[in-house]
């Protein structure tokens, strides 16, 4: 069988067969040597970019490595700026891999990566896919991602779809309609796995819920579903499982990165530490206990192109306190850092408090299909929500009166029912937002 998938990639000056090598070296390091490995990596590729790179030389402000602690924490914000002018020597735009992030942190961005960089993150891609039986070059990928509509752009990614051996929905009509064409889909082709955005295939599971059809019934070839860039939480994990009838794994990833974490099937979330280095930090960027929550920073220890040097992605997060070098674990993840809730008393709140809450209330109804939760002043909260029947006064009571018991009274909550809900350009549902 022809393997188009590689050989795509290596038409595209990715040299996957070099980058798998590479990665099976890097796998191989024994657990008793592999602290110093990464010490060394980061020591390499932090080396490079103060020598090659006048960008980072200049937000570095040093002339050599000696303490990772003192090397600064490169934002979205000090990204900013015109490409070119944060590449290293030796790379330009046309040799390199670009790509931007999508946006839904408020800040895109436009990238870099080489292409040895970017083939080891496809080879790494595959290693882990592999451990649920899939395989890039013969399994066919149900994909639930946002898609250009301009006529031009959509054609070229169908063709680069197609190449990659997958069939994208569009996500942008989630309605019950549209819900039941997707479904009628899984009943023609075989599908070996789904892979998309978690809110996008929530919907989907409750309408097969509300219509009693499990999908691995309908699509019997079906392996596994990996939803990512947005929270899995456990109950909708649970229906996932019902609903799709095959094992749900959680990845957590950046256009930008690559996956930072991806689930084994024993559910332990292994964060990737063959390609990357992935630290939590405290407000003074100071390495935090294992078991303790703070920001996530990662080290891209492969992409000469461009740094990503203690790159802040703006999420929380704790590693479990059983993480190893070799093996590091994500116990948590907490949501992002621009998330934040600023109440009337001063009093903090992580904007994911909110989600749950009202996720957990709604859940218990199974009416509301979707929402989202914005504040519009720091005691007024708006909750925009889709469902079969409008909220009734004893459903709004109950949810003031858990809001006030988790966060503070005397808070205003404004409820708006709503045909659709307002997702990004790349078509992902931004759960919470403040707009203090």
């Amino acid at each position: 069988m022809i393997r188009l998938f590689d050989i795509s990639l290596q038409l595209n000056g990715f040299p996957i067969k070099k980058a798998k090598t590479e990665l099976d070296k890097i796998i191989n390091v024994p657990q008793e040597d592999y602290s110093n490995f990464i010490e060394q990596r980061k020591r390499e590729v932090v080396n490079f970019h103060l020598k090659n790179n006048s960008f980072y030389k200049k937000l570095a402000n040093i002339d050599s490595y000696e303490n990772w602690c003192d090397l600064p924490v490169l934002t979205k914000q000090d990204l900013q700026k015109p490409l070119i002018q944060r590449l290293s020597n030796g790379f330009n735009l046309k040799n390199v891999f670009i790509n931007k992030t999508s946006g839904s942190s408020g800040n895109p961005m436009v990238f870099a990566k080489d292409k040895f960089s970017h083939a080891l993150t496809w080879a790494d891609y595959k290693r882990l896919f592999s451990w649920y039986g899939i395989d890039f070059n013969h399994s066919l990928q149900a994909r639930f991602y946002g898609m250009p509509l301009t006529f031009l752009a959509n054609k070229k990614l169908r063709l680069k779809d197609f190449l990659s051996h997958r069939y994208r929905f569009n996500i942008f009509d989630l309605s019950d309609k549209g819900l039941k064409k997707i479904t009628l889909h899984f009943k023609k082709k075989k599908f070996n796995y789904i892979n998309g955005y978690t809110s996008n295939i929530v919907l989907l599971a409750k309408y097969l819920q509300k219509n009693n059809i499990v999908l691995a019934d309908i699509c019997p070839s079906l392996k596994v579903c990996v939803v990512t860039s947005e929270m899995l939480f456990e109950e909708d994990k649970m229906l996932l499982q019902k609903q799709l009838g095959i094992p749900i794994v959680n990845e957590y990833g950046s256009s930008e990165i690559g996956i930072i974490a991806f689930e084994n099937p024993d559910g332990e979330w292994l964060v990737n530490s063959e390609t990357l280095f992935v630290e939590i930090v405290d407000q003074n960027n100071q390495p935090v206990p294992h078991g303790k929550e703070g920001r996530i920073l990662i080290t891209s220890l492969d992409n000469k192109a461009h740094p990503f040097i203690r790159y802040e992605v703006g999420d929380y997060g704790i590693l479990d306190e059983k993480s190893t070098p070799k093996k590091p674990i994500l116990k948590k993840l907490i949501g992002r850092t621009n998330d934040v809730a600023i109440l009337p008393s001063g009093k903090k709140s992580p904007g994911m408090t909110f989600y749950s809450i009202t996720k957990k209330l709604f859940g218990d109804e199974g009416n509301v299909k979707e929402f989202i939760i914005k504040q519009t002043k720091s005691d007024t909260f708006e909750i925009e929500y889709t469902s079969e029947t409008e909220l009734t006064n004893s459903e709004i009571n109950n949810i003031e009166k858990e809001f006030s018991n988790h966060l503070e009274p005397n808070l205003k909550y404004i409820f708006v029912r709503k045909e659709n809900l307002e997702r990004t350009n790349s078509g992902k549902l931004k759960q919470f937002k403040s707009y203090l």
